[in-house]
């Protein structure tokens, strides 16, 4: 089941600084990586990846620096900077809040059949 694009909205700055504190990366290599680990449940339109990549960079949240070579151009590399790290712990304990929540409504519904049997 493909995962909706709204339901990930909030959250993707963090995807990306997530994949970006492992190691440097450009845009396709972000995108085909997300495919991956996601076994194609999610996958972001070029658009909306790149204007999550200027919206952190405009945040001063990552920056960009040319890298190899290929088909006639230099690849577009981004690294987080520390700022960005930070901001990555802070999202991630949203995350883990949040998820929390929901995960504790949702889990009502599962014991609320099983006491109504």
């Amino acid at each position: 089941m493909a995962i909706s694009a709204d339901l990930i909205r909030g959250h993707l700055d963090a995807i990306l600084l997530r994949l970006l504190m492992e190691k440097d990366r450009y845009g396709y290599e972000i995108a085909k990586e997300i495919g991956l680990r996601t076994e194609g449940r999610l996958e972001i339109k070029e658009a909306t990846l790149y204007a999550a990549i200027q919206r952190l960079e405009r945040n001063k949240l990552i920056v960009s620096y040319s890298g190899q070579v290929t088909h006639g151009r230099a690849r577009k590399y981004y690294k987080p900077t520390p700022g960005g790290r930070a901001y990555y712990r802070e999202k991630r304990l949203e995350w883990l809040a949040i998820k929390d929540v929901i995960d504790k409504i949702l889990e009502d519904e599962t014991s609320e059949n099983q006491t109504t049997r």
